[in-house]
């Protein structure tokens, strides 16, 4: 497993190289988690439960030769059937390309629709997006996915949850 990790890693690192090289060259120095609705709680229902969060795992890191101050991070993002991240932030300088590995997976970037990736597929976050779905498509199948980042080497706080864009 970790044999093809990293191979998947270096795939998309590479695929995504001059997009890479280009931002950081001008870069500077989960389905929504539902909110228990007032209507529910009044109706005398219970309000649904959040969804289980993804197991996300940082499975490799390394400073970028020649460009001093940046590194390549990979993080291993495991959804469990029906999982689901709360809307989110990356570290300000981070670039993404993220690949599925196995399953499906939603997403929805900066308010845009939202799309399905499935395995082999693949979706880039620039610097500055706000994440406001990511989430397994399937209730009933797992799902994972290999986000690569490309960020500041000092940035240690890779992912911050947020309730709204800023």
């Amino acid at each position: 497993m970790k044999t093809m990790i990293a191979t998947c890693a270096l795939s998309a690192l590479l695929a995504g190289s001059f997009l890479a090289g280009t931002l950081l060259a001008t870069a500077p120095a989960a389905a929504q988690t539902p909110v228990a609705g007032d209507a529910a709680a009044h109706a005398g229902h219970a309000a649904p439960a959040a969804p289980k969060p993804a197991k996300v795992t940082l499975v490799y890191q390394h400073e970028l030769p020649q460009v001093p101050g940046k590194s390549v991070k990979g993080v291993l993002v495991e959804y469990g059937p029906g999982a689901a991240n709360a809307s989110h932030v990356h570290a300000p300088s981070a670039l993404i390309y993220a690949t599925v590995l196995d399953g499906a997976v939603l997403n929805q970037i900066n308010g845009g629709p939202v799309r399905t990736f499935r395995k082999g597929e693949n979706f880039t976050e620039l610097p500055g997006d706000f994440h406001n779905i990511s989430a397994n498509a399937s209730q009933t199948e797992p799902a994972t996915l290999l986000a690569v980042f490309v960020v500041d080497t000092n940035d240690k706080i890779l992912t911050t949850p947020a309730d709204a864009p800023r």
